[in-house]
């Protein structure tokens, strides 16, 4: 779980179907007693996220559910529709 969180923070946000970036990993959210990712947090988020309905935190963070996430590259490859 530690490898997978220092792979995935910092790396850019990108939508699959439209190539839109998002902002950049901020951190992860999941549940410490079950190990589920819950969402991902978002920094430097750009103009593109106010095109999709995203929650926020506490912190006003932009929060992308982890269910949406489809593959972790160079990107973080996320499906918008599922989002929405």
């Amino acid at each position: 779980m530690d490898a997978m969180c220092k792979d995935i923070v910092g790396k850019t946000v990108v939508s699959e179907e439209t190539g839109r970036k998002f902002g950049i990993v901020g951190d992860l959210n999941f549940i410490a007693e079950s190990g589920e990712l819950l969402n991902v947090s978002l920094e430097a988020p750009t103009n593109s996220v106010e095109k999709v309905n995203l929650e926020t935190n506490e912190k006003g963070s932009y929060l992308i559910p982890f269910s949406t996430v489809k593959s972790v590259g160079d990107f973080v490859i996320v499906s918008e529709k599922e989002i929405i």
